[in-house]
C-alpha cells in the first residue's frame, strides 16, 4: 500500500508536470503562472524540483523568454497528453455516463467562417448542448495558430494554406474563387472570362497587406497584365455591397455569396486556386468531450459537400486564408 508521502509525492509530480507544460507552450514563466492561478516564483520552483528529479536541463533562459531544450521537448511529448487527460478527467467521465451538459468550448475562427461557415454547425449545437459555455474568437491566421499553440483555444476553424508541422488540418469544404459585377456590367452573364478581359476595369479588393490582394497581385503579374485598384475595403459583406453600387469588380471566395444579392459571378478556377475550410487542432491536443460533439456536427453540416484537392501555394507563411478579410 502506497506511504503518505509517496502519494504526496505523485500529486506534486502532477503539480511541478502542469507548470512545466504551461511553460513550455507559453514561452514564460510569468505567462504559466497566470494559467494556473500560481505565483511566478511557485512555477519557477515547480520546474526546478523536475531538472532535479531528471537530472537535467529542461529550458534555455534567455532573458523574460524560455525554450525547451531537446530533454525538455522529449519531457513536454511525454508529459503533455497526461496532464491534459487529467485537466479533462471531470469531462471525459460526464461523457462515458453519456452527459455532456456542462463545459467551455472555445473556438478560433476568422470573419468570413464565422459568417458563412459556422452558423447552422452553431445554432445546432447551442440547441443540443445548451449548457455548454461556447466561445467564438474572432481572429486571423497568426493569432487563431497562437490560441491553439497557447490552449486558448479548443479548436479553430479556417482555411489552412500551409500546414505546421505541430498542427493538424482536415479539410471538410472547398469553395471556388469567383469574379462578382454588377449584374449590368459588360462582363455579367459569361460563362468564363479571361484576366486580359478584366484587367481594364476597377477593381475593389481588400487591404492590400492581407493575402487576397497578394494572390492577386501575384497571379495578374504571372500573366503580364496591370490591373486597377479604385477602392480597398475591408470584408466580403463590404465588398460586395460597393460591388452592387457600381464601384467596381471584385474576386472574391465563393463561400461568402448567398444568391441573394444583386450580383453576376463568373467562376476563375482557371487562373486562382479553390479554398478549402476546415478543422484545425494542435497535434496531440487531447479532444474534450465538448470539442468531438461540435466537431461531430461540422461534419453532419458538411457530408454532402465533396471536399477537393486545394494546391498548397510555396514560398508563403502558415496562415488561414480567413486572415485576409477577418
Amino acid at each position: 500500500m502506497a506511504s503518505g508521502s509517496q502519494i504526496h509525492y505523485k500529486q506534486n509530480r502532477l503539480k511541478q508536470l502542469r507548470a512545466f507544460c504551461h511553460a513550455a507552450r507559453t514561452g514564460s514563466v510569468s505567462a504559466a503562472a497566470d494559467k494556473i492561478f500560481l505565483s511566478q516564483p511557485t512555477v519557477s520552483l515547480q520546474i526546478q524540483a523536475l531538472e532535479r528529479e531528471f537530472d537535467t536541463v529542461l529550458f534555455e533562459r534567455r532573458g523574460p523568454k524560455i525554450r525547451l531544450t531537446p530533454e525538455g521537448q522529449l519531457l513536454f511529448e511525454m508529459a503533455a497528453p497526461l496532464v491534459e487527460g487529467m485537466d479533462r478527467l471531470h469531462d471525459a467521465f460526464a461523457v462515458q455516463c453519456g452527459r455532456v451538459d456542462q463545459g467551455a468550448l472555445n473556438i478560433a475562427a476568422g470573419e468570413s467562417t464565422i459568417l458563412y461557415i459556422l452558423p447552422e454547425p452553431v445554432r445546432s449545437f447551442v440547441q443540443q448542448y445548451p449548457g455548454i459555455e461556447l466561445k467564438l474568437h474572432n481572429v486571423t491566421g497568426r493569432d487563431g495558430l497562437a490560441m491553439l499553440r497557447a490552449d486558448e483555444a479548443d479548436l479553430a476553424v479556417g482555411s489552412l494554406m500551409e500546414v505546421p508541422d505541430d498542427i493538424n488540418y482536415r479539410p471538410f469544404v472547398t469553395y471556388r474563387p469567383t469574379l462578382i459585377t454588377p449584374k449590368d456590367h459588360p462582363l455579367a452573364g459569361r460563362e468564363s472570362v479571361t484576366l486580359a478581359e478584366i484587367a481594364p476595369f476597377e477593381m475593389i479588393l481588400p487591404p492590400r497587406h492581407l493575402s487576397t490582394w497578394r494572390m492577386v497581385d501575384l497571379v495578374f503579374k504571372q500573366h503580364n497584365l496591370a490591373y486597377r485598384v479604385t477602392l480597398e475595403a475591408g470584408g466580403w459583406e463590404v465588398i460586395k455591397k460597393y460591388v452592387e453600387l457600381g464601384l467596381g469588380i471584385s474576386i472574391v471566395t465563393d463561400v461568402c455569396l448567398t444568391g441573394e444579392e444583386n450580383l453576376a459571378r463568373v467562376p476563375l478556377d482557371q487562373y486562382f486556386p479553390k479554398r478549402s475550410y476546415g478543422i484545425v487542432q494542435r497535434r496531440g491536443k487531447f479532444l474534450s468531450p465538448q470539442t468531438k460533439c461540435f466537431v461531430k456536427i461540422l461534419d453532419r453540416a458538411f457530408a454532402d459537400r465533396v471536399v477537393e484537392a486545394v494546391p498548397e501555394q510555396v514560398g508563403e507563411e502558415p496562415r488561414w486564408d480567413d486572415a485576409m478579410l477577418g
